[in-house]
């Protein structure tokens, strides 16, 4: 490594502000310039974004097949024009033609997986095959509103047996749960957000909490002019294996705090909340039926025997999911927020004080005829096209298919073979960092998930080096110091933990978008680079570090 370059000081203010995805950006120029020479053909690993480097190709085949099927479809209606005119497709017969196009193209790509589906479909969810196959082929050709708005009436039972089985699993459950479709968790967390705000269940002064670590927009939203809410954290503890302590937990037994907002597993760290845990924020619940969770299950699906806070506390639990990393589908915006029938939000705005009560009833009149009896999830959607535009809410059908058929994917792979494929990648491409930075592997943790890792320097090099040698580093190095370095020295990009709320300086590496030779690369980039401050300690306090000790 070269001798480090010092960060302006006004610089290393600005650079604090920004969100760790946008120091991404300035790590990313970084990494591509300055006079450092370089290997030839060592080009920039950027592990800074969680971007999956796979993508679920089965029920992808399936989407474009049964394209071509609801394409010919069309076609019948208007077969009399040949300037390129179709129709709808015609409910009637629909089975059979279906049948027909599957014998045509047997050893299609994809035609095999159409067939299960819709068998799966009718045997296994006891749904009408000819409806499920007119509400597809109308959605995969947007040839109509979506219609509900919320979201089209076979696939909201589709997509709930998906989360019922990824989510809550062999976990009892009472009642039913409502869905709607959004474009991915980032749409979703926008619209919680503002229809919370907008019924007044959180307002300005209000204090909600948050478990840290977390994706960095929930520490941001909060700040906001249009929120300017208090936040009280609950910290994970890197000794604890990045689980909660009980005291941190009892926060929440504060009637101060509306709400609590958690990802699981935990993005950085990438680990599920133990069993405990959840438990006692169960148990908290029962003494604050008020309380209201967000719990954002986005990596759930990479976990061994996940079980959702939603699945333990549900009637005030909002689950929000994404199926852009376990399908490789960020491209797509596909996710879902998922709300029991009998709710504390549709409790709370019960609630409300007449003033309240008036307000919101003028909001929401224009939309139904019973406006305070409007529930909570179907505010969202109203919302979600300020009110005005509900006529025409709702996400894109072609989306809401795709959602649906990565759905039966999954529901149809009873061995969990794609999900254990998943597992066995990332989790190889963790073993070679590893090995390559020096840090012990364990795989003994089960609420280990590792679709990212995350690198505490102040945890790492106690655990190696000893307290002075931390304290040392800390006082000598800026915060992003060791991650430019990284950049410009080594083209490698891992974004800042402290960006999510980690009490420590440290990175975090997706183990999702790149190879498993890129990873062992990183791993020894990243050990250089700790060679070389021990190196450095051991010249400004004549001390005898040995710089290959394993963390």
């Amino acid at each position: 490594m070269t001798k480090p370059e010092k960060i302006d000081t006004k610089e290393a203010a600005k650079l604090a502000a920004l969100s760790p995805f946008e120091l991404k950006d300035e790590l990313i120029k970084a990494a591509g310039g300055g006079a450092v020479q370089r290997a030839a053909n060592f080009s920039m690993l950027n592990a800074g974004r969680g971007n999956p480097n796979f993508v679920a190709t089965i029920p992808r085949h399936g989407f474009w097949q049964l394209g071509l099927f609801a394409m010919r479809e069309s076609e019948r209606s208007f077969a009399y024009m040949p300037e390129g005119v179709g129709g709808f497709p015609k409910h009637e017969g629909l089975g059979e033609r279906f049948e027909l196009f599957l014998r045509e193209n047997k050893g299609v790509q994809g035609i095999d997986f159409l067939a299960s589906a819709v068998s799966y479909v009718r045997d296994q969810l006891g749904l009408s095959a000819g409806d499920f196959l007119y509400e597809v082929c109308e959605g995969i050709l947007a040839s109509n509103y979506p219609v509900p708005d919320r979201m089209l009436k076979l696939s909201e039972i589709i997509v709930g047996q998906y989360l019922r089985r990824e989510m809550i699993g062999k976990h009892p459950f009472i009642g039913e749960f409502d869905l709607f479709a959004v474009e991915g968790g980032t749409a979703a967390m926008t619209y919680i957000f503002n229809t919370m705000r907008e019924n007044h269940l959180i307002k300005p002064g209000d204090t909600i909490a948050l478990g840290m670590p977390i994706f960095t927009p929930y520490i941001e939203i909060p700040r906001l002019n249009d929120y300017q809410l208090n936040v009280v954290s609950l910290n994970a503890d890197v000794e604890s294996h990045w689980q909660y302590s009980k005291a941190e937990l009892d926060k929440l037994r504060d009637p101060k705090i509306k709400a609590f907002f958690l990802v699981n597993p935990s993005n950085p760290p990438s680990v599920k909340m133990n069993d405990e845990s959840l438990q006692q924020i169960a148990d908290i619940v029962k003494d604050r039926p008020d309380l209201i969770l967000l719990t954002d299950d986005v990596y759930g699906t990479f976990a061994d025997d996940f079980v959702s806070l939603f699945a333990l506390a549900p009637k005030n639990t909002i689950l929000v999911y994404s199926y852009s990393k376990y399908f490789g589908a960020t491209g797509w915006r596909l996710g879902a927020i998922a709300t029991h029938r009998d709710n504390v939000l549709d409790r709370l705005i019960a609630e409300l004080p007449d003033n309240a009560k008036k307000e919101l009833h003028a909001r929401y009149e224009s939309i139904t005829t019973e406006p305070d009896k409007l529930k909570f999830i179907d505010r969202l959607v109203a919302d979600s096209r300020t009110v005005a535009l509900n006529h025409t809410a709702g996400l894109s059908t072609p989306q809401q298919v795709q959602m649906v058929l990565f759905s039966l994917f999954s529901l149809m792979d009873t061995p969990d073979a794609y999900k254990n494929a998943l597992k066995r990648l990332i989790r190889s491409r963790k073993r070679a960092l590893y090995e390559e930075v020096g840090i012990s592997f364990d795989e003994a943790d089960k609420n280990q998930v590792d679709y990212y890792t995350i690198l505490d320097l102040e945890f790492l090099g106690e655990r190696a080096y000893g307290r002075d040698f931390v304290d040392w580093m800390m006082k000598n190095t800026e915060p992003s110091e060791m991650l430019f370095r990284l950049a410009r020295e080594a083209r490698v990009v891992l974004l800042p933990g402290r960006g999510f709320g980690t009490p420590h300086p440290s990175g975090r590496v997706s183990l999702a978008n790149l190879n498993e030779s890129d990873y062992r690369k990183i791993g020894r980039a990243i050990r250089t680079l700790l060679a070389d401050y021990v190196e450095r300690y051991n010249v400004a306090t004549g001390k005898t570090l040995d710089k290959n000790k394993v963390l």
